[in-house]
Formats: C-alpha cells, sequence, structure tokens
C-alpha cells in the first residue's frame, strides 16, 4: 500500500499522523502544503479536502480525512502496537484524553481561527496569541487533572507504551510553547512529553525534522 501524507510541517494534526504511522513502522511519502501561502485553499487542494485543511491521508483506494478519523483507520489498519488498551473503558479513557486535545484545544487555537480573530475583532499579535494561550491553558489544566487522577505510572500518559493519548499531547505542548505557555505548570503532562519525545517514532515526526520545514524554525 502506497500512502501520502498532504501535511504541513508545523499542524499539529500532521504531526499525529505521523507519529502513528512511524509507531506502526509504516511507510508514506509526504506532500507538503504550505498553510502560510494559502496552498490549502487552492482549488487542486480542495478536491482533496474540501474543508481545505490538512491532513489528508492518500492510497490507492482515494483520500482520508480529518485526523480522529485517519488515527481510528490507521489502528484499524495496523493493530499492532496497539494506540489503545484492550479494556473497553480504558479505551474510552484514553479516547477522552484525545478528545480534550482535539475537540476542544486544538480548534479554537487553530490558524484559520486566529486569523479571524485577528482581521474580525482587530486583534494585534499579542491580543492573538493571549486568546490561544487562554484556551490552551484552560484544555491543559483539565488534562492535567485527568493524567494526576489516573496516574498510570508512566512513563507515558496510559503507562508503559505510547498510546493516542500521547499522540494528541505532544503536537498540543509542542504548540503551547509556541503561544507562551508554561508547559511546566503542569508536571504530569510534562513528563509524559518527555519521555515521548524522546522515542524514536516522535524523534522522526517532529516539526524541525519534515521536509517543508524552513532552516530557521519559522
Amino acid at each position: 500500500m502506497s500512502l501520502t501524507l498532504y501535511g504541513y510541517w508545523r499542524s499539529s494534526a500532521s504531526y499525529r499522523l505521523r507519529i502513528a504511522l512511524n509507531l506502526k513502522s509504516v511507510a508514506y511519502d509526504q506532500k507538503p502544503v504550505d498553510l502560510k501561502e494559502g496552498e490549502q485553499r487552492r482549488p487542486e487542494h480542495r478536491d482533496i479536502h474540501p474543508q481545505g485543511f490538512v491532513p489528508a491521508l492518500a492510497d490507492d483506494q482515494g483520500v482520508l480525512i480529518q485526523s480522529p478519523a485517519i488515527l481510528e483507520w490507521i489502528e484499524e489498519t495496523w493493530p499492532e502496537p496497539a494506540l489503545l488498551p484492550s479494556d473497553l473503558r480504558e479505551r474510552a479513557r484514553v479516547r477522552a484524553y484525545a478528545a480534550v486535545v482535539g475537540c476542544d484545544i486544538h480548534p479554537i487555537q487553530n490558524l484559520s481561527v486566529l486569523q479571524h480573530v485577528k482581521s474580525e475583532y482587530g486583534q494585534d499579535a499579542e491580543g492573538v496569541q493571549a486568546w490561544a494561550r487562554h484556551w490552551i491553558t484552560r484544555g491543559l489544566t483539565a488534562l492535567e487533572a485527568m493524567a494526576q487522577a489516573d496516574d498510570r505510572g508512566g512513563p507515558y500518559l496510559w503507562g508503559a507504551s505510547p498510546t493516542l493519548a500521547d499522540i494528541y499531547l505532544v503536537p498540543q505542548l509542542y504548540n503551547a510553547r509556541r503561544f507562551g505557555v508554561d508547559v511546566e505548570a503542569f508536571p504530569a503532562l510534562s513528563k509524559a512529553d518527555e519521555a515521548a519525545r524522546a522515542h524514536p517514532a516522535f524523534v522522526t515526526a517532529a516539526p524541525e525534522s519534515q521536509p517543508d520545514a524552513p532552516e530557521d524554525g519559522h
């Protein structure tokens, strides 16, 4: 199966898919889509992703969109190593970690939202940053409480192996640092993030390691 990932080096949703594919040792090609240049809005990209977003994952049967759906497809297509626990309640709990990030934090600090906050409400760069910090901090505070309550013993969020929870956590903490959030204020999350970022699958997936990453990292 030949896979092509349409993404952007600093897109957290693209980052998630790179991590998952790397953890499963699945080979894929990358087709960068430059969000800063607006390539995602061009007709040729909308033919691939009708929303004009990234990521999209293409194979010989067509194109899949939306990282939660693609991650579930990856898990079902390549079951090992598992990204979800075998116990049904634990699976729901890990999915809840992912949803806190994917449903409640990431969407309202996404590029298109921040551009709208800037243009529609006259916010300068600091105003936009403050918006992002507010929602990121609020979400991470809840996620930290969940992690401390569960306390699986680490080193990852759900124990000895990376799961879907870590796949969502690491890109979100990357974004949090970009927006000036003090991630050390969340010790359980920071500990899991440090362990995950040392894992080869996460190292290779890191934004700065991508072919479209600029040399200056911005």
